[in-house]
């Protein structure tokens, strides 16, 4: 078997187990997967199929490299721009490992093709449901970005998150979104909230 036999085979035998969705947007509504929740299981299947999987880093890129390990001169490489995180009270390194743990499941998403469309119904309204909007200014989205990185507390962290949602989901701007719920899921983390 080739590289891309053995990623096919890995990607059968993952999706034919059932996963459970630890993480939860109760804003949104939605369920999704948060990094452990599928780790352990593809790395067991990597095992099996003969594949390895490394993670890198650099100032541009996030990098997977998938190699045959019966023919380490196969590899696929799947690669993400790499992010910056900015969150208040937090040191550099901070900042960088949780946008590392973001990269990290998003490569491994993408390799092994997990998709999650609760997360986009949940957010999105059906066609006849779309009217025309304004998107937040950028004042706006730095303001409420302030309030979510600046909580101190995960009652303080829930109410920023909330408003911040709400206003952005009304005016259907998916970057205010996106720039929110990223924030939020980092200072849950700084803050060891669940």
């Amino acid at each position: 078997m080739n590289i891309y036999n053995k990623l096919n085979l890995a990607r059968t035998k993952f999706h034919a187990q059932k996963m459970k969705k630890s993480g939860r947007n109760d804003f949104a509504k939605y369920n999704y997967f948060e990094l452990g929740d599928f780790l352990l299981p593809i790395m067991t299947i990597l095992d099996e199929c003969g594949l390895c999987g490394i993670v890198s880093f650099d100032k541009e890129l996030a990098t997977l490299k998938l190699i045959d390990l019966d023919d380490t001169t196969q590899q696929i490489i799947i690669t993400s721009p790499f992010g910056s995180a900015a969150l208040k009270g937090c040191h550099e390194v901070q900042n960088i490992g949780a946008v590392e743990t973001y990269q990290r499941r998003y490569l491994w998403m993408a390799a092994f093709e997990i998709v999650e469309h609760d997360a986009l119904d949940a957010t999105t309204g059906s066609p006849e449901q779309v009217i025309a909007k304004t998107l937040l200014t950028e004042n706006q989205i730095a303001d409420f970005s302030l309030l979510i990185s600046d909580a101190e507390t995960e009652d303080e962290l829930k109410s920023s998150y909330k408003g911040a949602y709400r206003l952005a989901q009304g005016q259907e701007d998916t970057k205010a979104l996106n720039t929110f719920t990223t924030l939020y899921n980092a200072r849950k983390t700084v803050l060891g909230v669940k």
